[in-house]
């Protein structure tokens, strides 16, 4: 797939989560995009510490309060642990009623995605995809990650397509989700949002498939998935089964939320921690379509960057 051109754009970098340890790769996504002609802005996110965190909870914090940012595109430099201490403290109502009044990309996925469904209960829009350290600074960048990037972000619709587990789905509704464990560990918070009618997409890193189950059992169980109209399941990777799963995979994880809850399951969208990943808009609106092995995601109703004068 070839990289498509695209009009330089200013990038703000936040750091809302873990340190970046992985410096080098940090500097060369920096130098990748600049090199594309994108002005890169707030690099000081990158080398900040605080213990294993990305600098100290209010210097974290500060890298949430958008309101002035005119930047195109905030990209998160990394996941780990850190952003749900800020919850408590992230105006998201304040920075959904700026999104409205002009666009902006706010783009990342892991850790980073507590601070997704906090913006999204509170009405505004983000993107599920690459981050700068892991994805633009990867030491062979994937063209399909970017390609899928700048397509979801300036395209009012587009349409993803995919080998899945045969299976006949014909449904629309609220495309949400990210990471499951982000996920899961907003239950009883005020943050995780009452989407009625949605299309769950779901990914994680380095849980075995008996914690992903436990998870969907407790998403089950707090009546999210009854409120779905389908799941569709990305990247589950970092993890090695044993001779004691005796056959327990991913799949029998799968068989059994479907046959707990009706809903279908759609599997093997390339989306989440793994080199190659879509983005998804959070809050667009979604029509999923399976034939036979072929499953189509067209999706429409997010904002998407201006073009420049």
């Amino acid at each position: 797939m070839k990289i498509m051109s695209v009009t330089p754009r200013t990038f703000h970098l936040i750091a809302p989560s873990g340190y970046c340890q992985n410096q080098a790769a940090a500097q060369l996504a920096v130098r990748r995009l600049q090199e594309q002609g994108h002005q890169v802005n707030n690099q000081a996110a990158i080398a900040r510490r605080s213990q294993r965190f990305a600098g100290s909870d209010e210097e974290r914090l500060r890298d949430l309060d958008l309101l002035q940012t005119e930047a195109d595109i905030v990209m998160a430099v990394r996941g780990g642990y850190g952003a749900t201490r800020l919850l408590a403290d992230f105006d998201a109502a304040a920075l959904a009623v700026r999104l409205k009044e002009r666009p902006m990309a706010i783009c990342g996925h892991s850790d980073f995605t507590v601070i997704q469904m906090a913006l999204l209960q509170a009405g505004g829009q983000s993107f599920s995809g690459p981050m700068l350290t892991a994805n633009f600074g990867a030491e062979t960048l994937s063209d399909f990650t970017v390609e899928h990037f700048w397509q979801a972000l300036t395209s009012p619709a587009f349409t993803l397509e995919w080998q899945t587990t045969p299976q006949e789905v014909d449904v629309s509704g609220t495309l949400w989700g990210g990471n499951l464990a982000m996920l899961t560990s907003l239950i009883g918070t005020p943050w995780l949002p009452e989407i009625e009618g949605g299309i769950l997409v779901i990914e994680d890193i380095n849980e075995h498939p008996f914690r992903v189950e436990r998870m969907l059992l407790q998403l089950a169980q707090h009546g999210v998935l009854a409120r779905q109209k389908a799941i569709v399941t990305g990247s589950f990777t970092g993890v090695k089964l044993s001779d004691y799963d005796n056959g327990y995979d991913f799949d029998s994880v799968w068989q059994l939320i479907h046959q707990l809850t009706g809903l279908p399951v759609v599997t093997d969208l390339e989306f989440g921690h793994h080199w190659h990943t879509v983005t998804l808009p959070l809050g667009a609106e979604g029509r999923l379509r399976v034939t036979g092995d072929a499953a189509r995601l067209h999706i429409t109703g997010h904002p998407t960057l201006q073009e420049r004068a």
